[in-house]
């Protein structure tokens, strides 16, 4: 590992609510995000909080014996509510998002402020207590601690990110909704429902190109084949991009 580099840990393998690669029309599950822990020197840094509070609590304590407290940052690779239900839980952390990311959201939320019915009070709750998190959120430096580096991968949502995490004989990247399944990678698909499909396809390739791992959003992390060996079909998949 390079200097600083502990490790990089799946806490929670997250899901899709509709999965367009098994034939899935309508939602027939709660989406929540797969979640990370990248450790590095002293930093403890968790990816997208997918799951309820009570249960990534949990999740953490099973896989790490950490406790929230013991978060010293969170990153958010998108704003969708399937990454960030706990985040609530990491109030002594920082957090982190990517610029283009915080910006989009904000300007969704405000638009949706603006046309809430006054007799709405319940809708304008929810999107003020949004609002009120995504004030907490600062944009997330060109790199997170030693070894860890934000990586723009626009196409699944407005802004998304994701995160490239250097080691001396590996590159990770945490993926988020840019890759969202193992099987997705492999065909070269994105799902049907990213902000900018052509977008999102040209991250797919840029993972293609530099990850050795791949965290995904909502499977567990997988080996990139055309890092280990010369994947004929993968390769053609790609071609088509």
């Amino acid at each position: 590992m390079s200097e600083g580099i502990f490790s990089v840990s799946v806490i929670s393998i997250g899901a899709m609510a509709c999965n367009d690669m098994w034939e899935e029309k309508q939602p027939v599950r709660t989406a929540h995000a797969t979640t990370t822990l990248i450790v590095t020197g002293d930093h403890r840094i968790l990816v997208d909080p997918g799951l309820p509070p009570a249960a990534l609590e949990q999740r953490l304590s099973e896989r790490t014996g950490l406790k929230p407290t013991e978060v010293t940052d969170l990153f958010l690779t998108c704003w969708r509510p399937a990454h960030r239900r706990a985040l609530g839980l990491f109030s002594d952390a920082r957090w982190w998002m990517a610029e283009a990311e915080r910006a989009a959201a904000r300007q969704m939320l405000e638009i949706t402020s603006s046309k809430i019915g006054s007799d709405r009070d319940e809708t304008r709750a929810m999107v003020d207590e949004d609002l009120a998190l995504l004030a907490r959120t600062a944009n997330a430096p060109d790199k997170i601690a030693a070894g860890v580096d934000l990586f723009p991968l626009s196409g699944f949502t407005p802004g998304q990110a994701g995160l490239i995490v250097s080691m001396a004989d590996s590159t990770t990247v945490v993926a988020g909704g840019a890759v969202a399944t193992r099987e997705h990678f492999l065909s070269g698909k994105v799902p049907p429902d990213c902000f900018d499909v052509k977008a999102a396809l040209t991250s797919l390739a840029e993972i293609y190109e530099i990850a050795d791992v791949i965290v995904p959003g909502y499977d567990n992390q997988f080996n990139n084949p055309r890092a280990y060996a010369g994947n004929a079909e993968l390769m053609a998949g790609f071609g088509t991009i």
